[in-house]
């Protein structure tokens, strides 16, 4: 492996606009009173994205030293590979591509029913039928699928394209971000933070939150605790710079270190708008508001002109974080794909790329599931939010343990970064991960991701299981060594 720094290619700024764009996403915008109401109020939420970002560093870490050391389509799955074998190895990438494709349908939802609220006329007449208690229009099944189209049209053009018009994304949503909170500030009132903890109104869960999981806390560390089961969906975005490593050029070491500052820097970002948005109107009542919430907000707090031009500004940056959301995702889920595929722990032929480089095999499948999405509905937004935590924390937890094998098993092996601490942080990562794994599944517990979405992680595994069973006649076809050797020849590239 090479550290070229005359490579051209997508820069270090470009992978963070494609990781904090595609962490930070819509969900501020749409999910955030959901975030309250599920806590106990925002003190409590906004304290249990700073207690995510002492979760979420060692495992950012990990990847930091990971990624420039084998700098390869796959991400955790490649890292396992090499660490442990190819079962350990589809496992990890399984559960990760299970997370990365569920957020594609749920962004193609969440375009629909944000357009919904501003264009009330798009779900006007009769629908054509009912998901999950949600009804689901002719007219939101259309946007969505134009807009998985263009889409797929845009990454069709490759990881450059894609990332330039994520970085015009990205200084939208945090431009209006930041509008939104000043704005909050300084017409708010800290008596809105009041009661600072509370789930003693029942009418509140659920209100405009779209099925939140039924409260299992009943104190102010449990509601912060409680962030913590859907934390890892909101925070999940930095998978995709891993992804898309081999287009990396510069410093590799330069794209490891992305993935850390936009963890750190999405965690605060989450922390201050509900600091902000708690104090700008009462939470309790910013609970039943209609999404996109944080928009909706404005025009109860500043009447008027002034209210409806925030309105707009607010909701535009909630647009443009969904599409950077789902842009990123879209390449990632492609990539990942690629990379399973070398490995033939999928199909070969999710292995190929046309001239261009660009993984099309994989593409295609994203677009198809995009397409489902708008069919859905948002009444399952709560169930893929929390299956799709529950698969990245199973992914990031086998990460960790390989930084700890590849620092015994491979000691030698080229490091561009290391990471303090070494193995105790890896340590400390793999700990924290199982820790949190394992409480998403039990239940009467603040971190319980609720019955449905355990089933549907459990499902997924099983026919995961099968189908790496099934293919195995495939991959005795072609010996280990090969199958290595496809997976991390494009290491030299980088």
């Amino acid at each position: 492996m090479s550290n070229n720094p005359e490579k051209k290619g997508v820069s270090a700024i470009d992978f963070f606009c494609i990781g904090f764009g595609a962490i930070v996403g819509v969900g501020w915008a749409v999910a955030i009173n959901g975030w309250m109401t599920s806590c106990g109020g925002p003190i409590p939420a906004a304290i249990g994205y700073i207690v995510a970002l002492v979760m979420m560093i060692p495992i950012a870490l990990c990847y930091c030293e990971l990624v420039p050391m084998l700098p390869v389509a796959g991400g955790g799955m490649a890292f396992s590979y090499r660490a442990f074998n190819e079962n350990v190895s589809f496992i990890s990438g399984w559960a990760a591509f299970g997370a990365f494709v569920s957020i594609i349908p749920w962004e193609a939802i969440q375009i629909t029913d944000v357009l919904g609220y501003l264009i009330p006329d798009i779900k006007s007449g009769e629908p054509l039928y009912q998901i999950a208690g949600t009804d689901v229009y002719l007219v939101t099944i259309i946007i969505g699928s134009v807009a998985s189209l263009l889409l797929f049209a845009l990454n069709m053009r490759g990881l450059a394209a894609a990332a330039t018009v994520q970085k015009v994304l990205c200084f939208i949503l945090v431009g209006a971000a930041i509008i939104g909170a000043v704005a909050a500030l300084i017409g708010g009132d800290a008596k809105n933070w009041q009661p600072v903890y509370d789930v003693s109104d029942p009418t509140i869960y659920g209100a405009a939150s779209e099925g939140l999981k039924e409260v299992s806390h009943h104190s102010m560390f449990g509601g912060i605790m409680a962030i913590l089961a859907s934390a890892p969906f909101f925070l999940a975005g930095f998978e995709t710079i891993p992804q898309g490593v081999e287009d990396a050029g510069g410093d590799i070491t330069n794209v490891g270190k992305t993935v850390v500052l936009s963890v750190c820097l999405a965690c605060v970002f989450y922390a201050i708008l509900l600091f902000c948005f708690g104090y700008g109107w009462p939470w309790q009542e910013f609970a039943h508001m209609a999404n996109p919430s944080a928009s909706t907000m404005f025009l109860n707090l500043y009447p008027g002109a002034v209210g409806e031009v925030l309105y707009w500004l607010i909701t535009l940056g909630a647009i443009a974080g969904l599409f950077t959301t789902w842009n990123g995702f879209f390449m990632a889920s492609a990539s990942l794909l690629m990379g399973m595929g070398r490995g033939c722990l999928v199909p070969k032929v999710f292995a190929k790329q046309n001239k261009n480089g660009i993984p099309v095999p994989g593409l295609i499948v994203c677009l198809v599931l995009s397409l489902i999405g708008p069919f859905l509905g948002a009444g399952l937004i709560q169930d893929i939010t929390s299956f799709s935590a529950a698969a990245f924390v199973l992914s990031w937890t086998i990460t960790s343990y390989s930084l700890i094998r590849l620092r015994k098993k491979e000691p030698n092996l080229e490091r561009p970064y290391k990471i303090p601490g070494g193995i105790a942080m890896g340590a400390f990562s793999a700990i924290v991960t199982t820790v949190v794994f394992v409480l998403l599944f039990i239940p009467n517990n603040p971190v319980y991701m609720g019955k449905t979405a355990s089933i549907m992680f459990v499902g997924w595994m099983v026919i995961g299981i099968i189908l790496f069973l099934a293919s195995g006649v495939q991959r005795r076809r072609i010996s280990p060594e090969e199958r290595a050797a496809a997976m991390f020849s494009h290491a030299k590239d980088a």
